[in-house]
């Protein structure tokens, strides 16, 4: 299926890890997967989880005011806690939590109700289930040595194929209640590194999904049955093939950990965006709720804030694609997608001059993104094929930016660029 045309104009997503390691505010499932926290500790974290704040309309409000357009909810995690009623297997919030409901479905109703896509992540993986560590991995990866962990694999070396096949039952289970119930319009599947491409049977669920929702997007945790690449809490140097989407914590946990401080600011924040959007990916920018669903002060501040610049240059954001290549301008930068408006970003405060290099289409006006102060601009230089340089005045202090200036160039055509190494 060709990848659904929403995906690539959200730009921003939000990311939610919210589960029962919020109780004690440990590192998600990994706290028993490495041995951090004792199992049966780690588990009687579902004794206090109560979601009694628990307001997804909120979280949607939230979300939209940052400028984003789409969520993605941990529905299960590593830990094989579903926050949903689930008919396969009893570890689930409703029956096993003073929470005692399912919180999937009032999510996607105040997603659909704010008008942002839905967004559900699971994981592939469930170190609590007593058929998974059934099978061994046929290739491990050299980062991990998943064939000796006792929650991944058989310790006696003995593959239980039969086991396994309940596994993939179980799993195949979730994930349809999932589709059918939710109709979510983008699953992230996650733990893909435990297994090969054919003990998952990849193929087959993503066959499931599709026809049960052909419109549903997949990420590339699904292996080769994945529709867009997801880079993880570094900006990738060379922008991946095809659609992308970087996934970043604003602090340093992508669940609720509260001595955790260590908070990206907002101008980091923007930073970032405008360095994936300028790529052309989008940025999932995680938050990790409290037990009782209460998003910390720290992290919608900086939502907010983020949603504030965003609102401010909205035209260099949505309906936009990746701009220049590096080397044309010191900065990331978009296009319009008529091809016919280059927006240019500019981090810090210009002096005297913004440079453009190697633009062949005549540039008609220059304004400043969010004011709306026109610049003077002037072409220098130039040889036969190569175009001379496009200097731009320098905005005055009253239309700078506190964290990006952007700097609308209105062309004369579409953008045409000079990419040679000139004369030789």
């Amino acid at each position: 299926m060709p990848m659904q045309p929403w995906f690539p104009d959200a730009k921003l997503g939000i990311f939610i890890h919210y589960g029962i390691y919020a109780v004690d505010g440990v590192p998600e499932s990994w706290a028993f997967y490495t041995g951090e926290v004792p199992h049966d500790r780690y588990m009687r974290q579902l004794d206090g989880f109560t979601a009694s704040r628990y307001d997804p309309r909120a979280w949607a409000d939230l979300f939209a005011r940052a400028g984003a357009r789409y969520a993605v909810l941990t529905a299960r995690h590593h830990d094989g806690v579903a926050l949903w009623d689930t008919a396969h297997g009893d570890l689930n919030v409703a029956h096993r939590t003073p929470a005692g409901r399912d919180l999937v479905a009032p999510y996607v109703d105040a997603l659909r109700e704010r008008g942002l896509k839905v967004g559900l992540y699971y994981s592939h993986s469930d170190w609590n289930h007593p058929d998974y560590a059934s099978v061994l991995h046929p290739d491990p990866p050299p980062h991990n040595d998943v064939n000796g962990n006792p929650l991944v694999a058989p310790q006696d070396g003995v593959e239980d194929p039969v086991a396994w096949a309940r596994y993939l039952a179980y799993r195949d289970g979730q994930v349809g209640e999932l589709v059918e119930r939710f109709r979510p319009d983008l699953l992230w599947f996650d733990g893909e590194w435990e297994r090969d491409e054919e003990q998952w049977r990849m193929r087959e669920l993503a066959r499931r999904i599709l026809a049960g929702n052909p419109e549903t997007v997949l990420n590339a945790r699904m292996l080769s049955h994945g529709d867009y690449a997801t880079p993880e809490q570094g900006l990738p140097v060379r922008t991946p093939d095809g659609p992308w989407e970087l996934c970043l914590t604003i602090n340093d946990s992508w669940g609720y950990q509260p001595a955790d401080d260590h908070h990206k600011s907002v101008g980091m924040l923007v930073r970032y965006f405008a360095e994936t959007i300028g790529m052309g990916g989008n940025l999932l920018l995680d938050v990790g709720p409290r037990e009782d669903g209460t998003v910390p002060e720290a992290q919608a501040e900086r939502l907010t804030g983020l949603g504030d610049w965003i609102a401010r240059h909205a035209d260099a954001v949505y309906g936009t694609a990746a701009g220049l290549p590096p080397g044309h301008h010191y900065g990331p930068s978009t296009l319009s997608a008529d091809g016919r408006t280059l927006f240019l970003v500019c981090f810090d405060v210009p002096r005297e001059h913004v440079a453009v290099r190697g633009l062949r289409t005549p540039v008609k006006r220059v304004s400043v993104l969010g004011t709306g102060a026109e610049l003077g601009h002037v072409v220098v230089g130039g040889l036969h094929e190569v175009p001379g340089m496009t200097w731009i005045d320098a905005p005055g202090p009253g239309d700078i930016d506190p964290y990006a200036t952007v700097l609308a160039l209105e062309l004369d055509g579409e953008l045409d660029l000079y990419r040679g190494v000139g004369r030789t």
